[in-house]
């Protein structure tokens, strides 16, 4: 069973700055691309960030240049450095990787709340 516990999310003032953090734990053999989702009320779900194993990163057009993607391969952890934020990155962001335990397959986490609001 793999599970992934997001921290990290919030309320913040806009052009604040938040951390997000994801751990993976569980039967891992090995963890392939891990990234960052987000949803915002009434719209569907969308990539923010993908980091590969070999720290090759993907971004969104709307948070290049105020986001951060990293990885600590050793501890199975993948973060998300968000910066300048506006109300429009007000949304609930999911960590996500795919995954090999006995099978490869694709993981969610719960989701934490992201909140940019003066």
């Amino acid at each position: 069973q793999v599970q992934l516990v997001e921290s990290g999310g919030g309320l913040v003032q806009p052009g604040g700055s938040l951390r997000l953090s994801c751990a993976a734990s569980g039967s891992i053999s090995r963890i392939y691309v891990m990234g960052w989702y987000r949803q915002a009320p009434g719209k569907q779900r969308e990539l923010v960030a993908t980091i590969t194993g070999d720290g090759t990163t993907n971004y969104a057009d709307s948070v290049k240049g105020r986001f951060t993607i990293s990885r600590d391969n050793a501890k199975n952890t993948v973060s998300l450095q968000m910066n300048s934020l506006t109300p429009e990155d007000t949304a609930v962001y999911y960590c996500n990787a795919v995954i090999r335990t006995m099978y490869t397959g694709n993981y969610w986490g719960q989701g934490t709340q992201v909140t940019v609001s003066s």
